[in-house]
């Protein structure tokens, strides 16, 4: 049995700061730290399953071998191989949050860069600016 618990909610970020500079960077932390764990779960998770396949094989054999009805063999077999698909399922899954976790600190980076001065200077001043398509008309 895994010793694994889901997370409920913990990690979710907000939409309500809007699209503020350091609501965004907020955002990308929060998703790029939540993915880290769930990326690290996910090792766990996997480790045991193949290690669960391994042990249910070597049960088959185990059980072949004290010449036990086949039906047994074919089952624990069953077992493994459908642990050792599942550890395979799992593997991508793992890679994907992996994907998305460095995307998350790639574009938090690249977000920092391109916007971070604008927001020092919006928000170290004391006027306001003005809306977006002021200056357009």
């Amino acid at each position: 049995m895994s010793d694994l618990t889901p997370h409920t909610g913990g990690a979710a970020a907000r939409t309500e700061d809007g699209n503020r500079y350091k609501a965004v960077q907020h955002k990308l932390k929060t998703l790029g730290t939540a993915m880290d764990m769930v990326g690290t779960e996910l090792e766990t998770l996997l480790r045991g399953m193949r290690m669960n396949a391994q042990r249910s094989e070597g049960l088959a054999v185990e059980i072949a071998n004290a010449e036990l009805d086949k039906k047994f063999v074919e089952m624990t077999t069953q077992v493994s191989v459908a642990l050792g698909g599942a550890a395979v399922e799992v593997q991508k899954l793992h890679e994907t949050a992996q994907e998305v976790s460095g995307l998350a600190h790639d574009t938090r980076r690249t977000h920092a860069r391109l916007y971070e001065g604008l927001d020092t200077i919006r928000s170290s001043r004391k006027e306001r600016t003005p809306k977006p398509g002021f200056f357009a008309h």
